[in-house]
């Protein structure tokens, strides 16, 4: 049983509280769902459940938290560790090795399990979660869900009784969420309780069983899921959630291409494999270009040779008739990185999205942070923020850049419903004016804000095509049906 009792919660330096007064009980066996919109506290709620608030992060903290009658607040963190698993959001924020096999044995050694119980423990996770292919690999080889999937054994190891997940799917593909859909079937079946912080909806019908509604800092729904798939599409916008469908009919369409940036010789391999094969490529200059595939398709490796990353990446673009090579291109583009967390640098949210800027008026400032929601927390640190507003805050900086190709590796991430749409609108404002590329795994991203779709797999080009409606069905069948296909009709 989890008892969370009149618990209220502010972060050092925190302006506002994060939680307050939250009462809560799980039973065992029960998986819950806690959604609601960037900030509402839903990532604060887990911190209290896994120890990491107060014994990791600093503030005020009132009432109590027990876990199988364990405090919490006074058990020590190797204590709370052996009930409580996390799997965060960002897996590589957990990993302390360089290959899988020691990453899934690194928590047992640390709680000095004989050698024996070890190696049983490992092999009995790595049959049940079906990842003999990843024992013994370079973790830095593996793609975001391969990844996941070592941070799910390297805590099912333990045995632990109570699994958190923190926006698990934020970075994975349609064949990753359904892998790690199945991997939590298999714990709720052990009769583990299991809560889970997440945006997307969709996948986690039949799953949950309750979900847990915050909102400012405070529980202000806790129904069944039975009762909640009930809920109207207009019920769950009010609320900042996202859709339970897969719907995409709404998807806004048509572009004309006034111009191209062509693409040559794209070709990268990290030793020797061979991770990008793009001879050549015409993209829609003004263009909002979604990049999709699944996870280790080569999408990342894409977009960073596109911008000049990749030391050693040979190819080139031709744009305005002008030939540029990677110290060109780190010059013409601005890249929001899939983890913001290394793009941040300043003292508060004002300072931060004027980083990079020439000189702007304070008007279009203004402008910015209306339209990215930012204008309470202009005089925040970026780092006290929560996972979807630091994306918000990097997309602010790269619009201010004025840079002709902005490029964003899943800027969504993290992101409820009102924020996607609010993100999605001031990309389409970039149509035309800037070359916009977007690498993600959101299809209401894309339906909302894209012209064309690059399916990228095995490192190359499986099709590029307009967004119209006649190639809707294309996208959903990327997404959500994991059809591989190419369609005629593509552009180039």
């Amino acid at each position: 049983m989890i008892q969370i009792k009149n618990s209220s919660f502010q972060y050092k330096d925190a302006q506002v509280p994060s939680l307050k007064d939250v009462s809560l009980e799980i039973p065992d066996g029960q998986c819950v769902l806690l959604c609601g919109e960037s900030g509402c506290g839903k990532t604060t709620l887990s911190r209290l459940l896994n120890g990491l608030i107060p014994h990791y992060y600093e503030g005020e903290l009132h009432g109590t938290v027990t876990v199988h009658s364990l405090d919490v607040k006074t058990a020590e963190l190797y204590e709370t560790a052996k009930l409580v698993g996390s799997v965060f959001q960002n897996p590589r924020s957990q990993f302390f090795c360089v290959d899988t096999t020691s990453e899934i044995a690194f928590g047992c050694e640390n709680m000095g399990l004989p050698e024996k119980e070890i190696f049983n423990r490992i092999e009995n996770v790595i049959g049940e979660l079906n990842i003999q292919n990843l024992a013994a690999r370079n973790i830095f080889e593996l793609s975001g869900g391969e990844k996941q999937k070592i941070a799910c054994a390297s805590v099912a190891v333990l045995y632990p009784d109570v699994f958190v997940l923190d926006e698990p799917t934020s970075n994975l593909d349609t064949n990753a969420i359904e892998d790690l859909r199945k991997i939590i079937t298999l714990w709720k079946k052990k009769g583990k309780t299991i809560v889970i912080a997440e945006h997307r909806l969709y996948w986690l019908q039949g799953l949950c069983d309750r979900v847990v509604y915050l909102k400012d800092g405070k529980i202000k729904l806790d129904i069944s899921m039975k009762q909640f798939r009930k809920f109207m599409p207009e019920q769950l916008q009010d609320m900042g959630l996202r859709s339970l469908t897969t719907d995409l009919s709404f998807a806004k369409t048509g572009y004309a291409v006034p111009d191209i940036i062509s693409l040559k010789n794209f070709f990268f391999s990290y030793g020797s494999e061979h991770v990008l094969h793009i001879p050549e490529l015409s993209l829609p200059k003004g263009g909002i270009i979604a990049v999709v595939g699944k996870n280790g398709a080569g999408k990342s490796t894409f977009i960073r040779c596109l911008c000049g990353l990749e030391k050693k990446f040979k190819g080139h673009a031709v744009i305005n008739g002008k030939k540029m090579r990677r110290k060109e291109l780190l010059g013409y583009c601005y890249m929001v990185m899939q983890d913001v967390n290394h793009q941040l640098f300043c003292e508060t949210v004002e300072e931060e999205i004027q980083l990079g800027a020439k000189e702007k008026k304070t008007s279009e400032i203004s402008t910015v942070l209306k339209e990215m929601d930012l204008q309470t927390l202009t005089e925040c640190h970026p780092m006290s923020l929560s996972g979807g507003q630091k994306q918000r805050v990097a997309i602010a900086s790269a619009i201010l850049a004025d840079k002709s190709l902005l490029v964003f590796d899943e800027p969504t991430s993290g992101m409820d419903d009102r924020h996607m749409k609010q993100t999605a609108d001031v990309l389409c404002t970039l149509k035309g004016k800037q070359t916009v590329i977007i690498v993600t795994h959101d299809p209401e991203l894309i339906a909302r804000c894209c012209t064309h779709v690059l399916h990228l797999k095995n490192g190359k080009v499986e099709n590029l095509v307009p967004l119209e409606k006649s190639n809707i069905s294309y996208v959903q069948d990327i997404f959500f049906h994991n059809k591989d296909k190419t369609e005629s009709g593509g552009l180039y």
